[in-house]
């Protein structure tokens, strides 16, 4: 028998006797942690709280290694300390590979690589963390094992036989799938190995890298430049479970005010005054386009300063051309960057050098780098009294009104070169530097100004922001940055979104119609089709570029943007359901097949369908030119949402989709709320919901709130249970907690209506 190295247990903490003091903890039965102190703080930004629940296992000696069993994982560790992961059944799941990493051959010398750079070209193989590596994890890659995860990086929804790194980056070009880092840092991946789901989450905020079999279709590798080791293997029965518990750790998107869901208008350049941003909001209702947000972008501040407003470009008074929109049910978002203009005199600048929280030089000097308003300092997010002072701040913006506030270049992005690693920045009040604070740059902010949204308004904070870490989810709203107006890019959305969703981050969209480039009235009509369902649902361009609001072009672009918006609006009630449910389970709206549909190998690498929640399939144009597709329907009958035809399910189909149709698919037996006709979100409790029944039978659980504020946590809402057998009809009130009840229900079944009302001496529908 092989010796094995001792250990000692305390509580749910197994630390092996050796010089790396490795230790497992049992977090949950599906989470064990996998820890080694290599000099940092014990800290986590991602993970919040004690997530340690009282569980029962197993440590026990068996032949040559150690068990360790929950109900739901078991670890095997041996002599030397690798570390495989089985679920109950002894499937592998996570096992360490135990051979030598053999890095890919490229035929390039030292001399041909130098001679590369000076011409101006990036080296290939040349990635982030190329002779940098401070640890690695190397785990066996099954030759049917499909990933999914990382957030928002470019590429396909399976990201097997490709690497990215960590460290949030700014970069202008066109996105591709060969970017290896964008604006966020997510270090979760998500696998099926033949079949069997696991995850794996890597707690470290320094510069890190995944290689998921594209040096070896033998192993895959996570690599860091510094930090602990420090991650967790996840375990779950289904892969919804595996996102489920991933989601348990790091939080989960809270239930967001019901008119974030409405469409959003933004433009760099249309909110330098106010004559320009009041017409956009009078052509939005002159040509029928339903929408509740216009977003400000940095140029309604006074020359680019934060916490400013350029008051004489809007008549003197920003505060009453704020609230008038809010009357009309029109909400403001506006732009922050972290960069502060550095100019004495000014009082955001004056007061962060009195209480010293600026980044500084490590001879002590203030850091100076250059962004939008030139000469630039950057606030040190990591200390509490710095993130204080900046939510204090951002009252200027929601005493004027603002219903939502939009933090950018937050990577932190800067003009003149990247910030020097060695920074002075601060680690939860601790002196660190730049090399760990940069990916949890964005986080810390995020978490100020959602907690500053929340004190000064008492309702649920919109936070949307670029650049993010896992957990960053809990705080704020993401879009996947600035895209551009190409074919690719309506093409990347889908798995761009998808895999943020299971990576936690719910509520997430992209800039249709792209934010850089001229977009055509096609790739326009395509892309608010295919982003229809996204949660966040905002257009945005930059300044310089063809105007993209949808009345630019004219018919039929105008018309078929019209359908979809109103579209989406019918259906903002069936995504509010997904958000109440969101919140409990961590599972996303947009989804990948794959996440609904785990066992069907057809779905694992279907990068242009999408689905939301478990009942609607979507498959939009994602190509030019194209009015025919193939759509792959999963496993049941599914039905045609445009004429009612109803098709069996694991089989292609051909459909025919013209400029102004999106192939949308409802799984048969599937009841949706749909909402009324309106042209914004209203903060007055509706009179009446209609549900839509495809098929004959359905069980649907409805939920229903004020919509803004929090008092549902305390159970200020309603649950509507409606049931549907064969054409008859029930409806329960199964939770009543918010006081304003659907007066009149309709249910709209294939060959008739049912118009139920509300009795409220017995508080039933009759």
């Amino acid at each position: 028998m092989a010796t094995l190295p001792t250990y000692h247990q305390e509580n749910q903490t197994i630390t092996f006797n050796d010089p790396a003091k490795l230790q497992l903890t049992v977090i949950t039965p599906a989470i064990i942690r996998v820890f080694e102190n290599r000099g940092e703080p014990d800290d986590s930004y991602a993970i919040e709280g004690d997530k340690q629940q009282d569980t029962e296992f197993k440590f026990n000696q068996v032949a040559n290694h150690y068990e360790l069993i929950t109900a739901a994982l078991t670890l095997h560790i041996d002599k030397a300390l690798h570390i495989d992961a089985y679920d109950p059944a002894g499937n592998p799941l996570v096992t360490d590979y135990r051979g030598t990493r053999t890095p890919l051959d490229r035929g390039i010398d030292e001399a041909h690589k130098k001679f590369i750079k000076e011409e101006g070209h990036n080296v290939p193989g040349a990635n982030d963390q190329d002779n940098t590596a401070y640890y690695e994890v190397v785990k066996r890659l099954a030759a049917d094992e499909s990933i999914y995860g990382l957030g928002d990086k470019t590429g396909y929804m399976n990201k097997r036989g490709y690497e990215y790194d960590n460290w949030n980056t700014d970069d202008p070009a066109p996105h591709l799938e060969n970017f290896t880092r964008l604006y966020k840092s997510v270090p979760v991946m998500f696998g099926l190995k033949d079949g069997h789901p696991y995850g794996l989450f890597f707690d470290n905020p320094y510069r890190s890298h995944f290689d998921l079999g594209k040096e070896s279709a033998n192993y895959y590798f996570y690599s860091a430049e510094a930090g602990n080791l420090d991650y967790y293997i996840i375990g779950g029965k289904t892969l919804k479970d595996v996102v489920s518990n991933y989601t348990y750790l790091t939080g989960r998107t809270p239930l967001p005010q019901k008119w974030t869901l409405g469409y959003q208008q933004s433009r760099w350049g249309y909110s330098a005054t106010q004559k320009m941003v009041q017409g956009i909001v009078d052509d939005l209702h002159k040509y029928d386009l339903p929408f509740d947000v216009i977003h400000l972008d940095i140029d309604y501040m006074r020359d680019y300063r934060v916490f400013t407003w350029n008051d004489d470009a809007y008549q003197g008074n920003p505060k009453k051309f704020v609230t008038n929109l809010k009357n009309q049910g029109t909400k403001i978002v506006a732009i922050i960057d972290p960069g502060v203009k550095k100019d004495p005199g000014y009082n955001i600048y004056d007061e962060g050098i009195k209480h010293d929280y600026f980044v500084k030089r490590p001879d002590g000097n203030v850091y100076v780098n250059q962004v939008w308003p030139g000469d630039s300092v950057f606030p040190d997010f990591g200390r509490q009294a710095v993130r204080d002072w900046w939510a204090n701040n951002d009252q200027f913006l929601t005493d004027l009104g603002v219903a939502g506030i939009w933090n950018d270049m937050n990577e932190p992005a800067s003009f003149v070169g990247e910030i020097p690693q060695d920074i002075v920045f601060s680690d939860h009040d601790r002196p660190s530097t730049h090399k760990k604070m940069h990916n949890v740059y964005a986080h810390n902010m995020d978490q100020a100004t959602y907690a500053s949204i929340k004190r000064a308004t008492d309702r649920r904070p919109f936070v949307i922001t670029r650049a993010a870490y896992s957990g960053t989810q809990k705080y704020a709203t993401v879009w996947t940055g600035d895209n551009h107006s190409i074919w690719p890019h309506v093409q990347l959305l889908i798995p761009q979104l998808c895999n943020l969703g299971m990576s936690g981050f719910s509520f997430s969209g992209t800039d249709i119609g792209g934010f850089g480039s001229d977009v055509t009235p096609e790739l326009l009509t395509r892309w608010i089709e295919a982003a229809i369902f996204s949660p966040l649902l905002r257009n945005h361009s930059a300044m310089g570029t063809r105007d993209q609001e949808p009345w630019q072009f004219g018919e039929p672009t105008l018309s078929i943007y019209r359908k979809y918006l109103k579209l989406r609006y019918r259906f903002i009630p069936y995504l509010y359901d997904l958000f109440a449910k969101e919140e409990r389970s961590g599972l996303p709206l947009m989804r990948p097949l794959v996440l609904n549909y785990p066992e069907d190998r057809r779905v694992h690498d279907i990068n242009d369908q999408y689905m939301v929640g478990d009942s609607v399939l979507v498959a939009p144009i994602v190509q030019p030119s194209q009015t025919k597709r193939l759509v792959y329907l999963p496993k049941g009958d599914w039905v045609d949402f445009w004429n009612h035809q109803e098709y069996s399910g694991q089989q292609d189909i051909v459909v025919d989709a013209p400029l102004d149709k999106l192939p949308l698919f409802i799984k048969k037996n599937t009841i949706l709320p749909w909402g009324e006709e309106v042209d914004h979100i209203s903060e007055q409790p509706d009179q009446q919901m209609t549900f839509t029944v495809y098929g004959h039978s359905g069980n649907y659980h409805h939920y229903q709130d004020d919509g803004l504020d929090f008092n549902y946590r305390n159970g200020e809402y309603n649950d509507y249970q409606i049931v549907v057998e064969d054409d008859h009809v029930s409806v329960r009130l199964t939770h009543h907690g918010f006081a304003p009840v659907y007066q009149r229900i309709v249910v709209e079944l294939p060959d008739q209506l049912i118009t139920l009302n509300y009795n409220s001496k017995t508080e039933t529908y009759q």
